[in-house]
């Protein structure tokens, strides 16, 4: 086993590893445990009691987190020109079409967003196998294949996050920065469950939420009760 450093000593006796804590609580103590210099992420692990190989099981939303991420979102809209005022308009850092998609097959995907319009994706969709790996993909289910690109980026400016659940049915992202007040950062994370929570399968058998951890880039995880984020 790796040997803890003195930060991570001090941290890990800040908590009782043992208890299960109200969100409000967790977000304390993660905020209390983080040593970093840096302004650190702040992050949930949300494990389900569903099986994500069966697509009658997959949850995958996006929700607007109340104070935003606390990061700058890079948006790319892949559109035709008709659409490229709109995107500008709405703030989009870059947009255009065949010469951005030359770039991506070319290697490039320094943005965070994509979005696109339905005639576009047909091209789009020949940049999956690079784009998919990096949860770039615009997908209809969230927002980011649509004809008003314009709402759309600013969406995605606003605080708006895509969440998927994982193979091993667990949906991990990231819902503020430790710079944030506590209430902020609580808020944040209560609005993702929440709409994790309403996301639950009908085929989904027994307890949905089986655990929620709540961490910081640096910071062991600390256990939120399921029961404090119910709606």
């Amino acid at each position: 086993m790796a040997k803890l450093s003195k930060k991570q000593k001090i941290a890990l006796a800040k908590f009782d590893k043992t208890k299960v804590y109200s969100l409000e609580e967790a977000v304390s103590v993660v905020k209390d445990i983080t040593y970093t210099k840096f302004d650190a992420s702040v992050d949930i692990d949300v494990r389900l009691g569903v099986d994500p190989r069966k697509a009658n099981q997959m949850v995958r939303g996006s929700v607007t987190l109340p104070h935003g991420t606390g990061k700058t979102v890079r948006v790319l809209v892949l559109c035709t020109p008709d659409k490229e005022e709109e995107a500008k308009a709405a703030g989009a850092d870059y947009y255009g079409l065949d010469d951005y998609i030359a770039k991506i097959k070319g290697g490039w995907t320094d943005v965070d967003v994509i979005i696109t319009m339905p005639s576009v994706m047909p091209k789009v969709g020949a940049l999956g196998k690079i784009l998919g790996p990096r949860g770039l993909m615009p997908n209809p289910k969230t927002g980011t294949v649509t004809m008003e690109v314009g709402k759309a980026v600013q969406e995605a400016k606003a605080g708006k996050i895509d969440f998927k659940v994982d193979k091993f049915g667990i949906i991990h992202t990231a819902v503020a920065k430790t710079s944030f007040d506590n209430a902020k950062i609580a808020e944040n994370a209560r609005e993702v469950l929440q709409a994790i929570i309403k996301l639950k399968p009908s085929a989904a058998k027994g307890t949905y939420l089986k655990s929620i951890y709540i961490s910081s880039t640096m910071s062991p995880g600390i256990k939120v009760d399921t029961k404090s984020v119910s709606l």
